[in-house]
């Protein structure tokens, strides 16, 4: 007899995904763009999906990779869970019906992120006649569903929350900053337009011309940023809690993931598409290889207003993911990392022409001569 016929150890969460008939991908991290999907009658007629539930994802979330067709619309949408949007590819509009009734109604395109007020009812509309417009979103139905395991309530609750509509221009594209410290620059909004775009603020202790900008979307618990890297460089090494997923915005390089003691690395490409989660305490490290800054966009369950667990609150309010893990913290610092990090960076930009200007930074010569 199965654990579901002797009611143990049951996934309510993961039995909805085998319900719903789509792919249901599972692996290290995956090209969203590339990602196979199949009519998915929750989401409209000639619309599509795919559920990633990648490996280093947590227990609190995950993503859902949703096609519009050309000229198509997705069937009315709201539910009690928070839902991050990111634009892979296409272009189309949002309407938003806020609790009071008003409409609001917004243009996306590639690299748009955006987030509908929790239980807000929401349509999604392709704006082309051509192509198909690809979103992907972080969600946190994953606990919700575990929690509640009802998901007729889940996606027909009446319950509205105004508070978490926030002002009108939220909407299309204005906000609200809070500086709170580097790294905890905050800007409150409901639409970034272009998260490729969006002028970021400096956080030089994450490593070499890092910059940095926090989100709050919706008022909402999902948390979000977006970090980049000057050309020429690359971030510290850190390591943090499971779940939070990195969508790569622009330029191009690698991302090399390791826990402690382990001889090899885990590396993954970037290009714009690529998705992928750092399991629970694995270190990682982001080179930028290209002529361009790059770019990431990091969702996950917990945001800077509302951290809700422990290791999101306790990496907030004492700084510790750029603090040495010599000091407590969970970032390695450059005179400590394992010197075939920096040889093989530096390989790789020989490839693409890139001059280093990590000499600023830390005396190169010591890594040189490192074993790859």
């Amino acid at each position: 007899m199965d654990n579901a016929a002797l009611r143990y150890l049951i996934d309510p969460y993961l039995d909805w995904c085998k319900a719903e008939g789509i792919p249901v991908i599972e692996d290290f991290g995956v090209d969203g763009l590339t990602c196979e999907t199949k009519a998915w009658p929750r989401l409209g007629d000639g619309c599509k999906g795919a559920i990633i539930n990648l490996k280093g994802r947590g227990d609190f979330a995950s993503v859902f990779l949703m096609d519009i067709p050309a000229g198509g619309k997705s069937a009315p949408q709201k539910h009690l869970y928070e839902e991050v949007f990111y634009v892979l590819s296409g272009h189309g509009n949002m309407t938003v019906e806020a609790a009071d009734g008003r409409r609001h109604s917004f243009e996306f395109g590639p690299r748009s992120v955006f987030s509908p007020p929790l239980n807000a009812r929401y349509q999604i509309f392709n704006a082309s006649g051509k192509e198909a417009t690809r979103l992907a979103s972080c969600h946190n139905f994953v606990v919700t569903m575990n929690m509640l395991h009802n998901d007729k309530f889940i996606f027909n609750c009446d319950g509205t929350f105004p508070e978490r509509e926030g002002a009108a221009g939220y909407f299309s594209g204005e906000g609200e900053m809070t500086s709170i410290r580097p790294g905890r620059n905050i800007w409150d909004t409901n639409f970034v337009p272009d998260v490729g775009a969006f002028e970021l603020r400096p956080w030089e202790e994450r490593g070499a011309g890092s910059s940095n900008m926090q989100f709050i979307l919706a008022d909402g618990c999902m948390g979000a940023h977006t970090s980049e890297m000057p050309v020429g460089t690359y971030k510290k090494g850190h390591r943090h809690g499971a779940g939070l997923h990195i969508f790569l915005v622009h330029g191009t390089g690698y991302s090399l993931l390791w826990y402690d003691g382990d001889k090899d690395f885990k590396r993954v490409d970037w290009r714009h598409g690529m998705i992928f989660a750092p399991p629970d305490g694995m270190f990682h490290q982001h080179f930028d290889t290209s002529l361009q800054p790059a770019r990431y966009l990091a969702v996950g369950f917990g945001s800077k207003r509302y951290p809700v667990i422990y290791a999101r609150r306790s990496g907030s309010e004492n700084m510790r993911s750029d603090v040495s893990i010599k000091l407590g913290g969970k970032q390695i610092e450059y005179a400590d990392q394992d010197p075939r990090i920096h040889a093989m960076w530096l390989a790789e930009i020989a490839k693409t022409g890139v001059k280093s200007e990590m000499g600023k930074f830390f005396d190169e010569s010591r890594f040189q001569q490192a074993v790859v």
